[in-house]
Protein backbone atom coordinates (compact mmCIF):
# COMPACT_ATOMS: atom_id res chain seq x y z
CA UNK A 1 0.00 0.00 0.00
CA UNK A 2 2.93 2.46 -0.18
CA UNK A 3 1.84 3.63 -3.35
CA UNK A 4 -0.80 4.77 -1.51
CA UNK A 5 1.64 7.12 0.70
CA UNK A 6 1.35 11.07 -0.11
CA UNK A 7 4.08 11.37 2.51
CA UNK A 8 4.19 14.66 4.23
CA UNK A 9 3.73 18.03 2.27
CA UNK A 10 3.09 21.28 4.44
CA UNK A 11 3.94 21.41 8.39
CA UNK A 12 4.92 23.35 11.03
CA UNK A 13 7.29 22.84 14.11
CA UNK A 14 5.90 24.63 17.38
CA UNK A 15 7.90 25.62 20.51
CA UNK A 16 6.95 26.86 23.79
CA UNK A 17 8.26 27.13 27.24
CA UNK A 18 7.68 29.80 30.26
CA UNK A 19 9.56 32.34 30.92
CA UNK A 20 12.47 32.36 33.42
CA UNK A 21 11.22 33.14 37.01
CA UNK A 22 11.26 36.62 37.82
CA UNK A 23 14.40 38.53 37.92
CA UNK A 24 15.90 35.96 36.14
CA UNK A 25 17.37 36.29 32.82
CA UNK A 26 15.36 35.14 29.75
CA UNK A 27 15.32 31.96 28.39
CA UNK A 28 15.45 32.28 24.60
CA UNK A 29 15.03 29.65 22.67
CA UNK A 30 15.33 29.02 18.49
CA UNK A 31 14.13 26.83 16.16
CA UNK A 32 16.58 26.26 13.23
CA UNK A 33 16.46 24.62 9.97
CA UNK A 34 19.28 23.39 7.51
CA UNK A 35 18.37 21.88 4.01
CA UNK A 36 20.44 19.50 2.39
CA UNK A 37 21.10 19.12 -1.35
CA UNK A 38 19.39 15.37 -2.45
CA UNK A 39 23.43 15.23 -4.38
CA UNK A 40 24.86 15.27 -0.47
CA UNK A 41 22.00 15.10 2.04
CA UNK A 42 24.87 14.58 4.71
CA UNK A 43 27.32 17.24 3.86
CA UNK A 44 26.91 21.17 4.18
CA UNK A 45 23.35 22.64 4.39
CA UNK A 46 22.90 24.84 1.00
CA UNK A 47 21.02 27.04 3.24
CA UNK A 48 19.82 27.30 6.75
CA UNK A 49 16.56 29.21 7.92
CA UNK A 50 16.84 30.49 12.03
CA UNK A 51 15.73 33.97 13.42
CA UNK A 52 14.96 36.93 11.10
CA UNK A 53 15.26 34.66 7.87
CA UNK A 54 13.42 32.70 5.40
CA UNK A 55 14.39 30.44 2.79
CA UNK A 56 15.61 31.64 -0.54
CA UNK A 57 12.25 30.54 -2.25
CA UNK A 58 9.86 31.37 0.61
CA UNK A 59 9.69 27.52 1.42
CA UNK A 60 10.58 27.49 5.11
CA UNK A 61 9.72 30.47 7.44
CA UNK A 62 9.86 31.51 11.20
CA UNK A 63 6.32 32.90 11.40
CA UNK A 64 6.93 33.74 14.94
CA UNK A 65 9.75 34.54 17.16
CA UNK A 66 9.70 34.59 20.95
CA UNK A 67 13.21 35.80 23.03
CA UNK A 68 11.46 34.93 26.65
CA UNK A 69 8.70 32.61 26.24
CA UNK A 70 6.12 35.28 26.97
CA UNK A 71 2.75 34.68 25.63
CA UNK A 72 -0.11 31.97 24.55
CA UNK A 73 0.28 28.93 22.63
CA UNK A 74 3.51 28.57 20.53
CA UNK A 75 6.69 30.91 21.53
CA UNK A 76 7.93 30.41 17.96
CA UNK A 77 6.70 28.60 14.94
CA UNK A 78 8.23 27.33 11.71
CA UNK A 79 6.33 26.42 8.88
CA UNK A 80 7.69 23.96 6.18
CA UNK A 81 6.44 23.34 2.31
CA UNK A 82 7.99 20.82 1.44
CA UNK A 83 5.75 19.96 -1.46
CA UNK A 84 7.01 23.61 -3.10
CA UNK A 85 11.08 22.86 -2.01
CA UNK A 86 12.75 22.34 -5.23
CA UNK A 87 13.55 18.67 -6.36
CA UNK A 88 17.69 20.12 -5.75
CA UNK A 89 16.92 19.63 -2.06
CA UNK A 90 16.63 15.89 -0.50
CA UNK A 91 16.74 16.41 3.40
CA UNK A 92 15.75 19.03 5.38
CA UNK A 93 16.88 19.01 9.71
CA UNK A 94 14.80 20.66 12.04
CA UNK A 95 16.58 21.84 15.78
CA UNK A 96 16.42 24.10 18.40
CA UNK A 97 19.36 25.56 20.31
CA UNK A 98 18.90 27.59 23.40
CA UNK A 99 21.08 30.87 23.04
CA UNK A 100 24.01 30.80 25.62
CA UNK A 101 25.08 34.47 26.11
CA UNK A 102 24.02 34.52 29.59
CA UNK A 103 25.60 31.62 30.88
CA UNK A 104 25.11 27.90 29.92
CA UNK A 105 21.26 26.64 30.05
CA UNK A 106 19.97 23.23 28.99
CA UNK A 107 16.65 22.17 28.69
CA UNK A 108 16.18 20.43 31.48
CA UNK A 109 16.82 24.38 33.51
CA UNK A 110 14.28 25.66 31.18
CA UNK A 111 10.21 25.33 32.12
CA UNK A 112 7.29 23.54 30.79
CA UNK A 113 9.50 23.09 26.79
CA UNK A 114 6.99 21.59 24.26
CA UNK A 115 7.77 20.86 20.49
CA UNK A 116 5.54 19.76 18.66
CA UNK A 117 5.65 18.85 14.62
CA UNK A 118 2.11 19.05 12.94
CA UNK A 119 0.66 18.93 9.58
CA UNK A 120 -2.40 20.37 8.96
CA UNK A 121 -4.94 19.07 12.39
CA UNK A 122 -2.52 15.90 12.60
CA UNK A 123 0.43 16.21 15.14
CA UNK A 124 2.84 13.93 14.11
CA UNK A 125 5.07 14.10 17.41
CA UNK A 126 5.54 15.83 20.54
CA UNK A 127 8.43 16.07 23.32
CA UNK A 128 9.15 17.83 26.18
CA UNK A 129 12.82 17.89 25.58
CA UNK A 130 13.16 15.02 29.16
CA UNK A 131 15.18 12.55 26.64
CA UNK A 132 17.82 15.98 26.01
CA UNK A 133 17.32 17.04 29.31
CA UNK A 134 21.31 17.87 29.52
CA UNK A 135 21.80 19.14 26.10
CA UNK A 136 21.68 22.73 24.74
CA UNK A 137 20.54 21.89 21.33
CA UNK A 138 18.53 19.27 19.93
CA UNK A 139 17.52 17.86 16.62
CA UNK A 140 14.03 17.61 16.53
CA UNK A 141 12.82 16.38 12.96
CA UNK A 142 14.07 15.36 9.73
CA UNK A 143 12.44 15.04 6.68
CA UNK A 144 13.70 13.43 3.72
CA UNK A 145 12.72 12.84 0.17
CA UNK A 146 12.24 9.37 -1.10
CA UNK A 147 13.24 7.69 -4.24
CA UNK A 148 9.77 8.40 -5.90
CA UNK A 149 10.20 12.20 -4.52
CA UNK A 150 7.70 11.99 -1.83
CA UNK A 151 8.71 13.70 1.91
CA UNK A 152 8.80 11.49 4.44
CA UNK A 153 8.79 12.25 8.38
CA UNK A 154 11.48 10.61 11.04
CA UNK A 155 10.84 11.51 14.40
CA UNK A 156 13.80 12.22 15.96
CA UNK A 157 15.38 13.84 19.22
CA UNK A 158 18.96 14.40 19.25
CA UNK A 159 20.96 16.30 22.11
CA UNK A 160 24.32 18.17 21.42
CA UNK A 161 26.35 19.75 24.29
CA UNK A 162 27.11 22.86 22.03
CA UNK A 163 26.30 26.47 21.46
CA UNK A 164 23.66 27.91 18.40
CA UNK A 165 26.44 28.48 15.68
CA UNK A 166 28.52 25.08 15.83
CA UNK A 167 25.26 23.41 16.20
CA UNK A 168 24.07 24.57 12.58
CA UNK A 169 27.19 22.37 11.21
CA UNK A 170 26.31 19.30 13.69
CA UNK A 171 22.67 18.92 13.51
CA UNK A 172 22.55 17.52 9.66
CA UNK A 173 25.46 15.06 10.48
CA UNK A 174 24.66 11.43 9.59
CA UNK A 175 26.05 8.12 10.62
CA UNK A 176 26.39 7.45 7.08
CA UNK A 177 29.12 10.62 6.83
Amino acid sequence: MSSLNKGVSKVAVNLRWDPSPMGAVPHDLDIVAATYPAASPGGDPAYVVHFDSRSPDGTITLTRDSRTGQGFGSDEIMTLELDRLAAVYGRVVVGVAIQQRDGRRVFGEVAKTLVTVVEGHTELWRSDFSPVAGATAAVVAEFVRNERGVWEYRETIRGFETDPQPFVSLMGLTDER
